[in-house]
């Protein structure tokens, strides 16, 4: 993937989130910190009969934080939570460089992150809506404060 298309899936994402608002009816919320950089999101979700119906955030932080985390929400709402939990497992083997040329293009625009991974600074950054998510259907309370690792 060459550095434009990367660049321009991020500012997009960045600068013009869909999925960053507040989202009434969600029975899933959770807030996610980096405390590294100041990144601060809140999850919003909604799980019903074993599907992401629906899904918002809401919070701060820099750009790779707020894209990552409307990338995800694209790729989740609409798939089963076992579905949407392997596709987190694919971004986070995708960020760590384990996973295969064929599981990042499931990953679809969410493969913009793939160089992240030479970015040690930046880690936090992509992985803290994702790891939020995986934190809300690991079973933990609602409106729980996590910090990612």
């Amino acid at each position: 993937m060459n550095g434009t298309f990367y660049n321009e899936v991020l500012t997009e994402h960045n600068v013009r989130p869909y999925h960053k608002h507040h989202l009434e009816g969600a029975n899933f919320s959770l807030e996610g910190v980096n405390p590294s950089c100041g990144d601060d999101i809140i999850l919003s979700l909604v799980i019903e009969d074993g599907m992401v119906k629906d899904g918002a955030f809401e919070g701060d932080g820099c750009a790779i934080s707020q894209a990552s985390a409307d990338i995800m929400l694209d790729l989740i709402i609409g798939q089963t939570v076992e579905e949407a939990k392997r596709l987190a497992d694919i971004f986070f083997r995708m960020i760590k460089g384990e996973a295969t040329d064929e599981e990042i293009e499931e990953l679809d625009e969410g493969s913009a992150l793939r160089d992240v991974s030479h970015m040690p600074a930046r880690v936090k950054c992509a992985v803290l809506g994702w790891h939020t998510f995986e934190t809300i259907v690991m079973g933990k309370k609602r409106d729980d404060t996590i910090e990612t690792k």
